[in-house]
């Protein structure tokens, strides 16, 4: 169970690894756009921004496997339901279930056990489920736990309130993945393109080492390819914005 998904903890694996990306990509820009060591500690900290977006990456990749994990436990959950369990019985049916299609350590399978042992504890579905959309921060959790909270407070039809809720997450996550689907070919492009600048310089270094004197190893040379540098990271981080897609 995790207390808190926005944020993210690296593994040791993960830190070393992810350190080493950023070393080697702040490497590869400060020889190409300065040809000096002192260029390449100029542009460490840009190891620690590459660390903080690697991790709110990885922040949306867990919460977008959540959120699929979750769809298919509610429509277990109304298949219980409909069989005749009770709302606190169907969650433990509807983990059986999930069994079938997900390990014991993946998200889902956590926190269904952590809301059934709330259960098991006299705290209330209401409550374990708002702690939830609460820890996730994911709209569909958070708008599911309210409309819960809501049928059970009310008396009102939970098994259709619930295969509603199902239908309307599940509408909702197929569209995302259609959209990812098409912007998939869009990053590639991008993720080329981010790619071309530098191969303009590592190419006049290898074949024209010449043309690029004069940048190098002077006070104006170092001013052009840092304004250079600029643009070429603002560009970077606005080729991801315009491909990132919030549904």
């Amino acid at each position: 169970m995790i207390e808190d998904y926005n944020r993210y903890h690296f593994t040791k694996f993960e830190y070393i690894r992810y350190i080493l990306q950023g070393i080697l990509f702040v490497l590869v820009l400060g020889i190409l756009f300065y040809q000096s060591i002192f260029g390449v500690l100029f542009l460490i900290p840009l190891v620690l921004i590459y660390l903080k977006r690697k991790k709110k990456l990885l922040i949306n990749d867990r919460k977008w496997e959540l959120n699929q994990e979750f769809r298919d436990s509610i429509i277990s959950l109304s298949a219980a339901l409909n069989a005749g369990y009770s709302a606190e019985n169907a969650f433990e049916e509807a983990r059986k279930d999930l069994k079938l299609l997900y390990r014991e350590d993946s998200l889902i399978m956590q926190e269904l056990s952590y809301i059934i042992k709330q259960i098991h504890m006299n705290i209330s579905i209401e409550k374990a489920l708002y702690d939830f959309g609460r820890r996730t921060g994911i709209e569909d959790i958070i708008n599911f736990a309210e409309v819960f909270a809501t049928a059970k407070r009310t008396g009102g039809d939970l098994i259709k309130i619930i295969q509603t809720s199902a239908n309307a997450i599940s509408d909702k996550i197929e569209v995302k993945r259609e959209i990812i689907t098409i912007v998939t070919g869009k990053k590639q492009e991008a993720n080329i393109m981010k790619l071309i600048p530098p191969g303009i310089l590592l190419y006049l270094h290898c074949f024209t080492p010449g043309f690029l004197t004069p940048l190098y190893h002077n006070l104006f040379g170092v001013i052009i390819m840092t304004l250079l540098l600029a643009i070429y990271l603002g560009a970077y981080l606005l080729a991801d914005k315009i491909v990132s897609i919030e549904v």
